[in-house]
């Protein structure tokens, strides 16, 4: 399986792919994370089973989803606070739900967890 994560650069979508794929090799799953930018989209989704999109994205999830429909890539738009998932375990568990068909994204104006208030 590959997985690629998009940003607008490529700095912290390399960061992402690089925890994924160490939760990854961890629990003994073949899979392959690489980094790619918004402007390298056309090109890398040729072999992605999962897109991964920054949260800065999110006012491009809409048009990244047109692009991935072609290759029926599943695209899932991180959380803001993804950053923080430092061994890339909760990445992993976002591909799995996409894969799965229950990924269920947060409004794009969600705050990140840490921020929020659970009344």
């Amino acid at each position: 399986m590959r997985i690629l994560v998009v940003c607008g650069a490529g700095a912290s979508s390399t960061f992402v792919a690089q925890r994924v794929r160490h939760a990854a090799h961890a629990a003994g799953r073949d899979l392959t994370a690489v980094a790619g930018t918004e402007q390298s989209l056309p090109i890398d989704l040729d072999a992605a089973d999962v897109v991964l999109v920054g949260p800065h994205l999110h006012d491009a999830l809409d048009r990244i989803r047109r692009q991935a429909e072609y290759g029926a890539a599943s695209v899932v738009l991180l959380p803001p606070d993804i950053f923080t998932d430092l061994d890339g375990t909760r990445t992993l568990a976002l591909v799995d739900s996409a894969l799965n068909g229950e990924h269920r994204e947060p409004p794009a104006d969600l705050p990140p967890a840490t921020e929020r208030n659970p009344a």
